[in-house]
């Protein structure tokens, strides 16, 4: 809170410990990173915490932790730490990028005729 109105500071690390619940960052135990993608299951339920309800309405069309992170306003971190709740609750999934391996006939082509130049 801030000393000078008694209002919530928005930016401070009292807000993000009270949001997690005092939880760190949990990536290494569900995988998630900044381009993996999340697409809502649900629509948020009367009740549930606004941070989680505001994550299942920007994600009904798939978006990357880090598009979540940007559109909340909130650091990658913390939107990990929500994500692991909403994946455990079956509410979102997550989907990781086709990692797509590039056309070997396609770079053997383009260097060929870089040669020729």
């Amino acid at each position: 809170m801030s000393d000078s109105d008694g209002a919530w500071d928005e930016g401070t690390p009292e807000r993000l410990y009270v949001i997690t619940g005092g939880r760190v960052d949990s990536n290494d135990r569900v995988g998630l990173d900044l381009v993996t993608l999340i697409a809502a299951r649900q629509d948020p339920q009367v009740g549930m915490q606004p941070e989680l309800a505001s994550i299942l309405r920007v994600c009904r069309s798939p978006l990357s932790v880090a598009e979540i992170s940007a559109y909340l306003v909130l650091p990658p971190s913390l939107i990990s730490v929500l994500l692991t709740d909403l994946l455990a609750d079956g509410r979102v999934e997550a989907r990781t990028p086709d990692p797509s391996r590039p056309d070997i006939a396609l770079i053997e082509a383009v260097i060929h005729g870089l040669q020729k130049l």
